[in-house]
């Protein structure tokens, strides 16, 4: 239910603290592929906070903290091509 009520008014940038932390691996699988593809569809910026690492082949960038420090995981990097992403 919250996952409809982020994307009922269709906003240009949804953050998601960990959307699929109380869902099953399937349940938890179809909510990321959601995010991907509104993101692509609409051109929003989704930004997804998880522990959860199986969905990270959807998205176009990932971002990995560890012991406070921020790098990249894999896709585009910051500064590169611009378009919609998640």
């Amino acid at each position: 239910m919250a996952v409809a009520r982020a994307l009922a008014n269709q906003p240009d940038v949804i953050l998601a603290d960990e959307p699929t932390a109380a869902l099953d691996s399937h349940r938890g699988r179809q909510v990321m592929e959601l995010f991907a593809r509104v993101a692509h569809e609409r051109g929003a910026a989704v930004i997804v906070v998880t522990h959860d690492h199986r969905a990270l082949d959807l998205f176009d960038r990932t971002f990995e903290m560890e012991d406070g420090r921020l790098r990249v995981g894999h896709g585009r990097v910051p500064g590169g091509p611009s378009g919609p992403g998640v």
